[in-house]
């Protein structure tokens, strides 16, 4: 490895072990317009690939080392002094629908991911670092499955469908309901754990706390109450990450 390259790779936001559709279901899920990473490219040789969330996609822009400079696009760079400078800058990027980019949040690898993944379908749009590839069925941080609710008047338990995505937690009457009873926004929960001390009588519940109420919930079993909880909490942990940037 070159002196150069180590010194691309030691960037905070160049993720070593990301695939191209990794990157896209990271950005679509929790970042934002203009959050970033860079990764290597599917191309090998040594080439990497600069990874940009826009619009509800994801862009893909080829980065060279030459053993003299960096290229990027159209843009060549005798340093990476220089080429974390262009970041610091918040360029703006043209691609071949001359649609342009701004670059704002680089999202960073230290940044611990859930340890398990479920299918929603994706869609990312290519520029030319790579190839474009037919849609995809990934995701990253997402949930779905039933829970038995405590009613916030009148207290009984319902069981209720509920689907967990980016920051956004839903419950539907019934599976496969069109329209949630309602979307909890996580920006606004401030803490979800398990609960032992209220509900005695119920086993795997856990709360999430919201300023003007808390939700009671309960799982069918203890490892599913523990994977609804640390799924939950990361998202949480994600939304604090951002507001300090």
């Amino acid at each position: 490895m070159s002196q150069q390259s180590g010194d691309i790779e030691s960037l905070d936001w160049f993720h070593p072990n990301l695939t191209r559709h990794t990157a896209e279901s990271i950005l679509l899920q929790n970042g934002q317009d203009g959050t970033y990473l860079l990764r290597p490219s599917s191309k090998g040789g040594g080439e990497y690939a600069l990874s940009v969330k826009f619009d509800n996609s994801v862009k893909h822009f080829n980065i060279v080392w030459t053993g003299a400079n960096i290229t990027f696009g159209h843009g060549t760079f005798r340093s990476i002094g220089d080429f974390v400078e262009h970041f610091k800058n918040k360029p703006l990027i043209g691609t071949e629908s001359s649609q342009l980019v701004l670059l704002k949040v680089p999202y960073p690898r230290d940044v611990q991911e859930p340890d398990m993944y479920e299918s929603v379908t994706v869609h990312a749009e290519f520029s030319t670092a790579e190839d474009k590839s037919d849609d995809i069925n990934f995701s990253l941080n997402t949930k779905e499955g039933f829970l038995t609710k405590l009613g916030q008047y009148f207290k009984t338990w319902k069981t209720r469908w509920f689907v967990l995505r980016r920051n956004e937690l839903r419950y539907y009457k019934e599976k496969g309901s069109k329209n949630p009873i309602r979307v909890l926004d996580l920006n606004e929960c401030s803490e979800c754990s398990e609960e032992n001390e209220m509900h005695t009588d119920r086993t795997n519940v856990f709360k999430l706390v919201f300023r003007w109420r808390t939700f009671y919930v309960y799982a069918t079993t203890r490892q599913d109450m523990i994977e609804w909880i640390k799924r939950i909490n990361w998202c949480l942990e994600e939304n604090q990450r951002q507001r300090r940037r």
